[in-house]
């Protein structure tokens, strides 16, 4: 009996064994494809502009690294991080309690830093007497109250914005007839300049240094200014998005970029996030429009002759 217990151990020990290794290697395995040196970054297509120029600059500064970026729609980016098919993720909105909770029952812990402001643009075509609007206004015409028969375009029903707008107007579809939706910011821009009836709806960043392939269609829009009409403070007074009202809180539409990081301290995902945030990061963020969370200092030298 003994003689066959001691078989049975030699058998079984070295099984569990391979067992247990097996399950250490898959672990690492899935960790390893999330913080190895080509991981992949999902961020909300609307922010491709300048976060291009981030990654250009950050594999110049670490060319042992190759991160993977892809843009989609935030709905998609959401989804693929609460599916664990990806780690890291640049949004335009802090995660829900709800989507916190999924991630923390796979005991992962984000870390959501700001690193930069966004202003929401209002433009219409050149030839276009409407150049102003109030929040009150905006509101109305997204709740079709407003009697225009004016079409408001959006990139698409997947997209940050549209969430955004949603949460302006307190409407849960914005399913009114004069509302449509395209593919991205770019159409946006190429619709309204070639309709004079349209008003888009598009974030600033594709407006300050546009691409060759629709840097003609910007030339054919003009950027609308908006009255808070909702604040006393500002009553009465409009302004154009730019740096400065963003920072002064004059321009009303705007809204916070977040770079999520579930990969833990050391990894790529980290390493991207503190690049981002970092004096570079963020004058790069400064240069393509956006408002930097922390604006770099500039030092002026006087020369006294």
């Amino acid at each position: 009996m003994k003689f066959k217990l001691s078989r049975l151990l030699i058998v079984v020990i070295p099984w569990l064994c391979f067992q247990g290794c097996n399950h250490k290697t898959a672990k690492t395995a899935k960790l390893d494809q999330f913080t190895n040196d080509s991981a992949k970054v999902a961020v909300d297509e609307a922010f491709q502009p300048f976060f291009d120029q981030e990654i250009y600059v950050f594999k110049a500064l670490n060319s042992n690294m190759h991160p993977r970026i892809t843009y989609l729609a935030e709905n998609q980016v959401v989804n693929l991080l609460l599916e664990d098919s990806i780690r890291v993720a640049l949004l335009s909105r802090t995660l829900t309690p709800d989507e916190l909770l999924t991630l923390k029952q796979r005991t992962l812990n984000p870390t959501m830093d700001r690193f930069a402001i966004d202003a929401v643009a209002l433009i219409v075509n050149k030839s276009s007497a409407d150049t102003s609007f109030s929040i009150s206004e905006i509101k109305k015409i997204l709740n079709g109250a407003s009697g225009s028969d004016k079409k408001i375009i959006f990139d698409n029903p997947n997209s940050g914005m549209f969430k955004y707008l949603k949460d302006l107007s307190g409407s849960k579809d914005l399913s009114q007839k004069n509302i449509f939706s395209l593919k991205s910011n770019k159409e946006v821009i190429e619709y309204v300049a070639a309709h004079p009836d349209a008003i888009g709806i598009t974030d600033f960043s594709w407006l300050n240094d546009p691409g060759q392939d629709y840097a003609n269609a910007v030339e054919n829009v003009k950027v609308a200014s908006i009255n808070d009409d909702t604040s006393k403070k500002l009553a009465g007074q409009y302004f154009a998005p730019s740096q400065t009202t963003i920072a002064l809180k004059q321009y009303p539409l705007t809204r916070s970029l977040y770079i999520i990081n579930c990969t833990g301290s050391l990894s790529l995902g980290k390493k991207i996030a503190d690049f981002v945030k970092s004096e570079r990061g963020q004058l790069i963020v400064l240069k393509s429009g956006l408002l930097p969370d922390n604006i770099p200092d500039r030092q002026v030298e006087i020369i006294k002759k």
